[in-house]
């Protein structure tokens, strides 16, 4: 059973890690296909997401095992004055970054949603490969990692190891992809057809 760590941190847009820890936790649980282990892990005890969603992780970063998979979900900006929050905070995190590294040094795959993306390039991840992110963050993309070939109209973009996808809701896509890339086209159908989710056919 390969286990896939969601990245939680505050103000993460929830939609983004929500979406793919359904698809992952459904997958294998009906007819067909394998199931996965999937838990989040953050840097500390408790998360609040976007529109004060409040989160207890599975693990923290010093207690999280070692996974095939992991996402980086994003959802951030700026406030008024300038301050960073959500993944534009993150992505000069170093406590973020270098766990962000270690676990891609590790792992199989390393997915992103929205501008979990710009996470993965402060962290050197993405220099001389093609992404993609949030529509509203493609400039910033190319600012963090000018030899990256972001792509702006594609929901995910795969590099073999590295998948990112677009924002929000395409990380649902992206999620289901990976499934299919694991597990075969009928397995993520299925989970598809579990959710109702009409859009991938």
């Amino acid at each position: 059973m390969k286990k896939i760590a969601i990245v939680l941190f505050d103000e993460a847009e929830v939609l983004d890690f929500a979406g793919p820890f359904e698809i992952f936790s459904v997958t294998g649980r009906r007819k067909i296909g394998k199931p996965f282990e999937v838990f989040t892990v953050a840097e500390k005890e408790t998360i609040r997401a976007r529109n004060n969603l409040i989160i207890t992780p599975t693990y923290t970063f010093d207690s999280a095992p070692v996974t095939e998979i992991f996402l980086v979900p994003g959802g951030g900006g700026y406030y008024a004055d300038g301050t960073p929050f959500g993944s534009r905070r993150e992505m000069d995190n170093a406590v973020m970054i270098n766990w962000v590294k270690n676990q891609h040094a590790k792992s199989e795959l390393t997915l992103s949603v929205c501008t979990g993306a710009l996470i993965l390039a402060k962290a050197g991840l993405l220099n001389n490969l093609q992404a993609t992110t949030h529509f509203m963050a493609i400039d910033t993309l190319k600012e963090i990692s000018p030899t990256t070939n972001v792509l702006a109209n594609q929901r995910y973009v795969e590099n073999g190891k590295i998948i990112s996808s677009a924002g929000v809701s395409a990380g649902i896509d992206m999620a289901l992809y990976v499934v299919g890339k694991l597990q075969g086209a009928e397995v993520a159908l299925e989970a598809a057809r579990y959710m109702q989710y009409d859009y991938w056919k």
